[in-house]
C-alpha cells in the first residue's frame, strides 16, 4: 500500500521513511519503529492506519539496517542518538505531515514508544502520542511536563517495562496533570508484533489497536 520516500529534517538533511497514506488527505501519525528496524511487520501497521483514515509516516531511523535477532537489534540501538531521532527525524516526519495544515501525532512500540513520549515533551509538533510498552530514561524526557494528550498500552509480564516502571511513569503523569489514559494489559512485552508468536496476544493487540485507533481520531 505505501511507498518509500524522503523526508527533509529540520537541520536540512534528508532522510528515508515509508509513507501509507490511502486517502491521502486525513490527519497524520508518525510511526515509530521497534529495535528491529524498518521491517514489513512495522510498515503493516503503518498501512492499517491508513485504512483507518491516516496518513502514516514511519521514519526509517536504522538507515537501511534491519536487525535479524535480538544481539543485532541491540546493537543498532545502542548506537542511535535518540535526542536527535527524535529532534530531527521525528520532528521532521511531523513537518512533513503537517504540510497540509492537519494536526499529527506519534505512535511507537517499544524503543519507539520511549522515543514517542520524548517527542511529547520535546517536540512541539507533536499534536498528541501513543505509546506501546516503551518508557525513556529519565535523563532523555520528563513525562510530567507532557501538555498534549498521551496514551499509553503496557503489559504486566513485561520486564523491561515493567509494573513497577509502569507505576513510576503513571505517578510523573497524574503529578504534571498530563491529559492521559494508561492501559495495562495481562501480556508479555511486544505482545502487539504479530511477527513474534512467542510474545502476540491477539486479543489484547487487538484491544490496543482499537483503543489507539479511538485516540487518534478524537485528539487529531
Amino acid at each position: 500500500m505505501g511507498e518509500l520516500i524522503e523526508f527533509r529534517r529540520p537541520d536540512g538533511r534528508s532522510a528515508p521513511a515509508y509513507l501509507a497514506a490511502a486517502s491521502g488527505s486525513g490527519p497524520g501519525v508518525v510511526v515509530i519503529q521497534e529495535w528491529w528496524g524498518l521491517n514489513e511487520q512495522i510498515k503493516k501497521t503503518a498501512d492499517r492506519l491508513a485504512a483507518a483514515g491516516f496518513r502514516a509516516l514511519v521514519p526509517d531511523l536504522f538507515r537501511g539496517e534491519l536487525a535479524k535477532n535480538s544481539q543485532e537489534a541491540s546493537h543498532l540501538m545502542s548506537h542511535l542518538d535518540f535526542p536527535q531521532a527524535a529532534q530531527q527525524d521525528v520532528r521532521g516526519a511531523l513537518q512533513y505531515l503537517k504540510q497540509g495544515g492537519k494536526k499529527a501525532g506519534v505512535l511507537g512500540f517499544c524503543m519507539g514508544g520511549a522515543l514517542a513520549i520524548i517527542a511529547a515533551t520535546k517536540v512541539p509538533e507533536t499534536d498528541a502520542a501513543v505509546c506501546f510498552y516503551g518508557i525513556p530514561p529519565a535523563e532523555a524526557a520528563d513525562p510530567s511536563t507532557i501538555r498534549i494528550p498521551l496514551l499509553g498500552h503496557f503489559a504486566t509480564q513485561d520486564d523491561w517495562c515493567n509494573p513497577t516502571a509502569v507505576a513510576a511513569l503513571e505517578k510523573s503523569l497524574e503529578s504534571g496533570g498530563v491529559p492521559y489514559e494508561l492501559h495495562r494489559y495481562y501480556a508479555h512485552h511486544a505482545f502487539f508484533n504479530e511477527a513474534r508468536p512467542e510474545v502476540y496476544d491477539k486479543a489484547a493487540a487487538q484491544l490496543a489497536w482499537d483503543r489507539s485507533v479511538t485516540f487518534l481520531q478524537k485528539h487529531l
